[in-house]
């Protein structure tokens, strides 16, 4: 159970703007505990008193008083390293965005001294347009796909990384001036939908996102759950097919070897001759490829078809295995619309359980590029209000 201080001001953070009477309501707890912590957190800085007309009145009268989050408190930024390109967002301590920046890249392999380099030109960068320096921030959240060890800052593997077993947070953090917090890229999707999406006001909901990857974020409690070693949720590398195609990970059968960017280009070169020209961008041919399925073609519309029923699959398992209350489908990929076509969903729906109760809604959100990094920036909030709502020590006694 996370301590009320905490869960006071994740109320209020999630509201944007509430009276302490509801968050008392909505807690459960007695309107004068919740007076006391936010009078503390009041004079902490975090959050603060705003006022706004009543309705009932045309706004006559005392205007009503709610909570909101001290935006100006502090500011954070996130970044996400990846395959394609390079994004960065700085945002206030209520989560609004300041400055964002795309900076794309070819694709290939990165060592450290190139990760270094580009998360430092990232960094100045947006810092340059939002008016900032280095300085002023309170933490940088970074985003990587593969196996990562946030707690560790560790990153074991990642599809944009020469190195294993790189020490990214250490290593960023030494070269950036800053700390930083290291999560995988799904995580960070996930993150973005609990503090400033869908997943506001819900406990528990999963997020699954398909870009050039396929990836899970599972929140349980209103809290990241990453398994006992900081590893789960990898739904992308759960196996549909023995011996199958074959994954980036380097092992066959993965579910993302039949979802992500990659498998429908496999898919397109062979089926249509679509040719993929080295350094050519992935998302050019798979554009030309939905063009060819809205325009009737059989070929094109089979291929997304085929990726649409193995994501069926792993909706089912997600279901089956956690009973979300909400399933979220996110990234770029979500505009086209054959991965979730009403017959996918509807065989999602006969591939779970059936207990007499309806399966999960599903809501697609077709984020911009910056979705990733401001998911970032959630880890760096989290991690920072975590740390400002610690309780505080007692002084030492001479």
């Amino acid at each position: 159970m996370r301590p009320l201080r905490q869960q006071v001001f994740e109320r209020v953070r999630a509201a944007g703007q509430i009276p302490r009477v509801q968050v008392a309501k909505d807690l459960g707890v007695s309107p004068a505990s919740v007076t006391t912590i936010t009078s503390d957190l009041i004079e902490r800085g975090l959050i603060e008193e705003v006022t706004s007309p009543r309705d009932s009145d045309g706004g006559r009268g005392r205007p009503a008083v709610a909570l909101g989050v001290r935006a100006g408190a502090l500011w954070v930024a996130g970044m996400k390293l990846s395959d394609r390109e390079h994004t960065a967002v700085i945002v206030d301590f209520a989560g609004n965005l300041i400055a964002g920046d795309v900076i794309p890249r070819r694709p290939g392999l990165l060592d450290l001294p190139e990760i270094m380099a580009a998360a430092t030109a990232l960094l100045d960068g947006v810092c340059a347009k939002a008016g900032l320096l280095r300085s002023d921030l309170s933490a940088v959240g970074l985003g990587v796909p593969g196996f990562v060890d946030s707690g560790a800052g560790q990153v074991l593997w990642s599809p944009v990384l020469r190195d294993r077993d790189v020490p990214l947070a250490a290593l960023a953090s030494a070269a950036l001036g800053l700390p930083v917090h290291v999560d995988n890229d799904a995580n960070l999707v996930t993150l973005a939908e609990l503090w400033f999406g869908a997943g506001r006001t819900l406990s528990d909901f999963a997020v699954v996102t398909i870009e050039h990857g396929l990836g899970m974020g599972l929140v349980i409690n209103h809290r990241i759950h990453r398994g006992a070693q900081g590893l789960g949720m990898e739904l992308g590398h759960t196996k549909v097919h023995l011996d199958g195609a074959l994954c980036r990970c380097g092992q066959r059968g993965c579910l993302e070897a039949y979802v992500a960017d990659y498998a429908l280009v496999r898919e397109a070169t062979t089926a249509l001759n679509l040719a993929h020209k080295d350094g050519q961008p992935i998302s050019v041919l798979l554009e030309s490829l939905y063009d060819h399925a809205k325009a009737g073609n059989q070929a094109a519309r089979s291929i997304f078809r085929r990726a649409g029923r193995y994501l069926a699959v792993g909706l089912a398992n997600v279901v089956n295995l956690f009973d979300p209350a909400l399933i979220i489908l996110s990234g770029e990929r979500m505009r086209y619309d054959y991965l979730y076509a009403a017959d996918t969903l509807a065989e999602m729906e006969a591939l779970v359980l059936n207990t007499g109760r309806p399966p999960p809604p599903i809501k697609i959100h077709a984020w911009g590029d910056l979705l990733w990094a401001h998911g970032a920036a959630a880890l760096a909030l989290s991690a920072v209000s975590e740390a400002l709502l610690a309780p505080s020590r007692e002084p030492a006694v001479a």
